[in-house]
Parts: structure tokens; sequence; C-alpha cells
């Protein structure tokens, strides 16, 4: 399957998904793994219109994109996936069982979050469902744009 990258990031796409990561994947499609999204008709049309040119853009709830992952049918698209949340990224992992990378990209800051990087903010769950996502071999890493170097998210947590 050629998934080039799973990256977690609230704001899903924008400049740096949009444009930095896309090109320098070479991604040819972007799958929006989301049950939230689909409940947000307003999200769903800024993420349109957020895509690059000559990028296609798929938005399926977490159910939908596990078996359209399993199903063969993303095989053919260069692949970006983007998550909203670590929930969200999780429950994908653990149905896709080829998917052994997440990169954490922005993630914002609320009254119970852990800021671990500039960018990457936390919840107790989250951080549990990270530990547990590394434990079944998923590598996890914090790295906002291509050219920043990669660092494991067990190192900051």
């Amino acid at each position: 399957m050629p998934v080039k990258l799973i990256r977690v990031d609230h704001r899903l796409i924008h400049g740096q998904v949009g444009f930095t990561w896309t090109k320098f994947l070479q991604a040819n499609c972007i799958l929006i793994a989301s049950d939230a999204i689909m409940e947000d008709p307003l999200k769903m049309t800024a993420m349109k219109m957020a895509t690059p040119n000559g990028v296609k853009l798929v938005m399926k709830n977490i159910e939908d994109s596990t078996k359209a992952l399993n199903s063969g049918v993303t095989d053919k698209y260069s692949l970006l996936i983007l998550c909203e949340s670590v929930e969200d990224v999780y429950r994908l992992t653990q149905q896709v069982p080829s998917l052994k990378e997440v990169n954490l990209g922005g993630m914002k800051d609320a009254a119970n979050r852990k800021q671990v990087s500039k960018s990457v903010h936390l919840s107790q769950q989250d951080i549990a469902l990270i530990k547990e996502m590394d434990q079944a071999g998923i590598t996890l890493t914090i790295q906002m744009v291509p050219d920043e170097q990669a660092i494991n998210v067990n190192k900051l947590i």
C-alpha cells in the first residue's frame, strides 16, 4: 500500500500539509479519515478549497477509511492520510495492520493538555493511546515540516 505519510493535525489541510508535505511526498491523493469532519459541511468545503491542484481529496469516516485502505482500492494512489486526533489515528492503526508510522503535527493547546513540542499538545488519553500504539510496533514521531528532524514522541512524553 503506497501510504506516504499518516499525519495527525487538528487543522487537517493547511499550508504546511497542503503544499509542503504533499509536494515533498509527491502525494497525488489526500485521505482525511475523521468521523467529525463528515458531520461538518463547512469544514469539508474548506478542505476542498485548501487541496492543491492536481491532488485528489477523499474524506471518509474512520470505518469507511479502514475499509478502503484494507480493500486495496487506495493502492493506486500515492497517499497522504490526515487524522484530526490521536484517537482517530489510533482507531485507524488498530484496524489497518499495514500502518506502522504516524507523524504528529499540529495538536492544539487546552487546559488538560501537556505541551511536548512547539505545536503538539497531548492529553493523558492521547499519551495512553500513543504508548499502546508504540507497544504494538507503530513508530510515532513529531516533525512539522519535511526538512526538520523527526523526533520520536516517546522521548518527549
